[in-house]
């Protein structure tokens, strides 16, 4: 079994309309990349399976993206801090609108994710994005402590990024050392 395929069958299609989006934002030539749980699972050595596809695309063109993934199919919801899309899977889709990760689309990376091409946040982009997700008290704990696992991850598979992190994380990182 191919990863897409495996992935296919975990969101009910969620590849189809994961490449939809790729197709529709590479034809728009728009900057963008794949933040939070997909980026991590580029940069992680084991990945996790995920519906959520959150992403950033470049503000000034947020809303010419958003008509041309509607006019694909992708049905939309628009937030003030967010455009949520979903498409004919399990796969949601969450555009990002923050100001934090307006830089991110620049410093991206292609990359092979579940066997689909994607531009992926930097490695350092991704953490950042984890960190301030982790930091956030108004989230559900339980997203938080996915956010908390996602660094783990990051860290395992890159230890040289634990030199990075704010002294309170590296702190609680000390407490799962052997």
């Amino acid at each position: 079994m191919t990863q897409k395929a495996f992935y296919d069958w975990q969101t009910a299609g969620g590849g189809g309309d994961v490449m939809r989006l790729v197709s529709v934002l590479e034809r728009l030539d728009v900057p963008w990349c794949v933040i939070g749980g997909v980026a991590v699972n580029h940069w992680a050595d084991e990945p996790v399976v995920t519906a959520d596809v959150d992403l950033v695309i470049a503000l000034e063109r947020v809303e010419e993206a958003v008509c041309a993934l509607e006019a694909e199919g992708f049905k939309a919801e628009r937030f003030p801090w967010s455009v949520n899309l979903k498409g004919h899977s399990k796969v949601s889709v969450q555009i990002s609108t923050e100001e934090r990760y307006r830089a991110f689309p620049a410093r991206a990376v292609a990359a092979d994710v579940w066997g689909i091409l994607m531009r992926v946040a930097s490695l350092e982009d991704t953490l950042q994005g984890k960190l301030a997700a982790y930091s956030d008290a108004r989230r559900r704990p339980s997203k938080r402590q996915k956010d908390w696992l996602d660094i783990l991850r990051m860290v395992e598979s890159h230890p040289a990024l634990a030199e990075t992190l704010p002294e309170e994380i590296r702190a609680k990182l000390k407490e799962f050392e052997p």
